[in-house]
């Protein structure tokens, strides 16, 4: 028994239905013509509870915080002169009251 190879084919580009307006290309088709991304399958909808705490906490980030000047400056100068001092002990306090804080 013998088998005749005449080499690779090529698979054809495939396209989707027009009303789509989509074309898949395949491995080796033809590439001259641009193609478009497929229109998303998935879609999201807020209910209005979930709208309204959206609303929310976009004002509640958007609003400035207080800030205490005069203490920011005197961290800046603080650092510019090299005088600035860290203190790693306060820093893990802060972390680990944030943390049981966030637990709850």
């Amino acid at each position: 028994m013998t088998t005749k190879i005449d080499g690779p084919s090529l698979p054809q580009a495939r396209s989707v239905d027009a009303a789509q307006g989509a074309s898949v290309a395949r491995a080796g088709g033809d590439r001259s013509q641009p193609i478009t991304a497929a229109p998303p399958a998935d879609s999201v909808r807020l209910t209005g509870e979930a709208a309204g705490l959206k609303q929310a906490i976009e004002r509640e980030v958007g609003m400035p915080a207080s800030l205490n000047v005069e203490k920011i400056n005197a961290i800046r100068a603080a650092i510019a002169s090299g005088t600035y001092q860290v203190n790693p002990q306060e820093i893990a306090n802060r972390l680990m009251a944030l943390e049981r804080q966030l637990l709850g």
